[in-house]
């Protein structure tokens, strides 16, 4: 394949109601040759023209370092504030282009990359590119390398349920819930009991190493990877537990954000039963174990039933879509409150809480349009580690 050394990248983004259905376009381009390499168009969903042009540019960017990471690029853009935001000049106020400004800085750092204003009239092609990503409403990439459109998924809707089959008319607004199991501790290790209100532990050494990877997975989503079609996460919450906030500040050391604490995410209650081995607890409680296998009312001595567990557990959920409605929030947790999550995800019954497997440090991930609809993107996954 050429090497392309010196590369143009033009950029735009438009916004029908600003904020309303917004899209961006990127055009990657050989500055030796003036030949079209690559075009991008991205549906965004309901943002405004600002954070559709640092969407454009993102992609841009993206584009052609996947031709050349060492190549030197000019950027050619007709909005003068990402161009004099970028080129130091100007200072970003605004909180939502502050995380796209710093995103688009760590993209450059180490780069050769001169910003270039330029008239409307001179940046049609990414305009056009724009365009028809709203029109569309959906994302298309075509490369003069294979001269063939593609796209990292098919039948992906960034905005809306992807299936046909899901009911229309949802109007609420579109989060995307990353679920991310803790590390290991000694407990997890020694396969004990470990919910909340007994012991206490940290991550152990294994813990902490699995909780690195699964960071360094998070933050390639929405950047590169199985998961760069999604929006990255903007937004960190994690359960009050310690082995979660261990995880929790890993992931934010990793993608440059603070973490929240939700209290209603934190881990069933075992109540008695915690610290115990699954053969222990057999024994010493022989009839409530069996009553309790498959049961949504009865709870471990002193510990939580299913019932007054989902309870909390999807008031924490609804509380975090109302917080961060329109993002991205990866969600550090625990088994059962990410099988609450996907029961919800599922709409499926009390068996929602055994059939899924959650390794420590898997990624699920989930988008929500409130409590209308939703959409299970993964389960589980844990290639990463």
């Amino acid at each position: 394949m050429k090497k392309h050394q010196n590369l143009i990248i033009e950029a735009d983004g438009g916004s029908r109601g600003n904020p309303g259905p917004a899209g961006s376009g990127a055009c990657v381009i050989d500055a030796d040759s003036g030949e079209v390499i690559l075009e991008i168009s991205k549906f965004i969903g309901t943002a405004t023209n600002n954070v559709a042009e640092y969407f454009a540019l993102v992609s841009g960017l993206e584009g052609a370092y996947e031709l050349n990471p060492e190549a030197r690029i000019l950027v050619r853009m007709d909005s003068k504030l990402v161009i004099e935001q970028m080129a130091g000049r100007w200072k970003i106020k605004h909180p939502d282009m502050q995380i796209l400004g710093a995103r688009v800085q760590k993209l450059v750092t180490g780069k050769q990359i001169r910003w270039q204003w330029i008239p409307r009239e001179e940046n049609s092609r990414a305009d056009a590119l724009a365009n028809k990503a709203m029109d569309e409403k959906g994302d298309a990439v075509v490369s003069s390398v294979d001269s063939s459109p593609r796209s990292p998924v098919v039948e992906f809707n960034q905005s809306m349920p992807s299936s046909v089959r899901a009911p229309g008319g949802v109007t609420d607004q579109l989060t995307t819930v990353v679920l991310i199991r803790h590390g290991r501790t000694h407990l997890t290790e020694s396969k004990r009991i470990s919910g909340s209100g007994g012991e206490n532990p940290g991550l152990s050494e294994l813990g902490r190493g699995d909780a690195h990877k699964v960071a360094k997975a998070v933050a390639e989503i929405g950047n590169s990877g199985p998961w760069a079609h999604l929006q990255p996460v903007s937004a960190i919450v994690s359960s009050p537990i310690q082995r979660t906030l261990d995880t929790a500040h890993i992931l934010a050391n990793e993608v440059g954000l603070g973490v929240s604490v939700n209290q209603d995410i934190a881990e069933i209650s075992f109540g008695d039963w915690d610290g115990h081995t699954n053969t222990e607890v057999i024994s010493k409680w022989p009839e409530l174990f069996l009553e309790w296998q498959g049961s949504w009312t009865v709870s471990p001595p002193n510990g939580e039933s299913l019932e007054i567990f989902d309870s909390r557990v999807q008031r924490g959920r609804r509380s975090i879509l109302e917080e961060y409605s329109g993002q991205t929030v990866a969600v550090v947790s625990h088994v059962m409150p990410i099988r609450g999550f996907i029961r919800a995800g599922m709409d499926a019954g009390t068996a929602g809480y055994w059939r899924p497997q959650i390794a420590p440090c898997s990624i699920s991930i989930i988008r929500f349009w409130g409590d209308e609809a939703a959409e299970v993107i993964t389960l589980n996954a844990t290639a990463h580690l």
